[in-house]
């Protein structure tokens, strides 16, 4: 697994053993981010995080900061790995080694808000977690937030945030299956 372009393309990244992490393949991390366009000076928030591949890949084509989310320890441990790899530390990047949705709940009360969520929940619960992400997200929009879900397309993640979001591309890749959402 590589970083696909910008300031670390090509360089190697680490997943963690096992099958409890399913890192996104290059090439949907290539064609996420070519439906997106420009990341520059985004301030990214990257909810299930794993290795951090997605969010590494909006830093390295010019997010301002990324915020990594994740509970299982092998996958934070390869995420703070691939950090440390890149130099990325400091002000640009938070680790944050916990469950999504309390993520989520500390974030709004601390009154963060993001340009861009990257959303990649394990496939099997995708579904379940639509109406705890639906009541969490708004507050954590910036004006004109984008939001990337990835989920199995055979049981998809459902974002149904009234007049929040409209779903401005959706593409399968397989067994995956992408939606992009901008802030109205």
């Amino acid at each position: 697994m590589r970083v696909i372009a910008g300031r670390y393309g090509g360089r190697r990244l680490r997943a963690p053993r096992g099958r409890t992490t399913r890192p996104t393949a290059e090439r949907v991390r290539e064609a996420v981010y070519g439906m997106l366009g420009s990341v520059h000076g985004a301030i990214v928030l990257d909810l299930f995080a794993g290795s951090g591949a997605m969010g590494i890949e909006a830093l390295s084509r010019g997010a301002r900061r990324a915020v990594f989310v994740e509970r299982d320890r092998a996958a934070m441990a390869a995420l703070q790995a691939n950090l440390a790899a890149l130099g990325l530390g400091g002000e640009r990047t938070e680790a944050r080694p916990e469950d999504a949705l309390r993520a989520l709940e500390s974030a709004r009360k601390r009154q963060e808000t993001y340009d861009l969520l990257l959303i990649d929940p394990p496939y099997g619960h995708s579904s379940e977690l639509g109406p705890a992400l639906n009541e969490s997200l708004p507050a954590l929009l910036a004006a004109g937030a984008r939001v990337v879900v990835e989920s199995d397309r055979r049981a998809p993640l459902q974002l149904e945030l009234g007049l929040e979001l409209e779903l401005a591309r959706e593409r399968r890749y397989g067994d995956t299956e992408i939606r992009i959402y901008h802030r109205l």
